[in-house]
């Protein structure tokens, strides 16, 4: 007996919504490489603490914004494997589970969660506004306000033994940064989706 065509259909999306396509895999596997070639790119020393300023975060907030909670967040946990496999992707050419009792831990470990709450931010809360670059900013900047800094500040606080006032000092070195990258992906996150308007409409 043939399967009706429309019930052909309707599994065929249910299967897509269960597993990621070869198309999903590709996009992920492109970001990974993206945020590992952005970090690898250099590192700017800032204070004396040993986080410098990298354009991880940068790659982190464009992967979320532009594939969503699902795929961005597959992206970064893809790239904090190939790191913790021994692959010199984070900052400063490091590499391996070491890197998780250095001062830098709690960013390392905050990016997937950023990318979760961005990614969903802009799929679902901005879904009919996300071609205007100030929404993806503010999507972008409450995920690196309510999860990378404060992630960051208990990182410093435990690999350092540092007081939150000495902890919040250190972490507003990398503020400036972090506005500037954060505007970045905004403007490049709301022209993708003005030209590509369908592809969140997965994830």
């Amino acid at each position: 007996m043939t399967p009706h065509p429309t019930a052909s259909a309707e599994a065929t999306v249910e299967h897509r919504r269960r597993g990621f396509t070869p198309t999903d895999l590709a996009l992920v596997a492109s970001f990974a490489a993206l945020i590992s070639a952005l970090t690898y790119a250099g590192a700017i020393p800032v204070g004396g603490a040993g986080v410098p300023i990298t354009l991880q975060t940068l790659g982190v907030a464009l992967a979320a914004c532009l594939l969503g909670p699902v795929r961005g967040t597959a992206a970064v946990l893809l790239y904090l494997l190939l790191g913790v496999i021994g692959l010199p992707v984070f900052a400063e050419h490091s590499s391996g589970p070491g890197v998780f009792a250095q001062p830098s831990a709690g960013y390392l470990i905050s990016f997937p969660f950023a990318a979760l709450l961005a990614g969903f931010l802009v799929a679902y809360v901005a879904k009919a506004a996300r071609t205007r670059a100030l929404v993806v900013f503010l999507c972008a900047i409450t995920a690196s306000i309510l999860i990378v800094h404060p992630f960051g500040i208990a990182g410093l606080m435990i690999n350092l033994d540092l007081t939150f006032a000495e902890a919040l000092k250190i972490d507003a070195l990398y503020w400036a940064g972090d506005l500037l990258k954060t505007t970045i992906v905004a403007l490049v996150a709301s022209e993708v989706h003005r030209a590509f308007p369908r592809l969140l409409d997965r994830r």
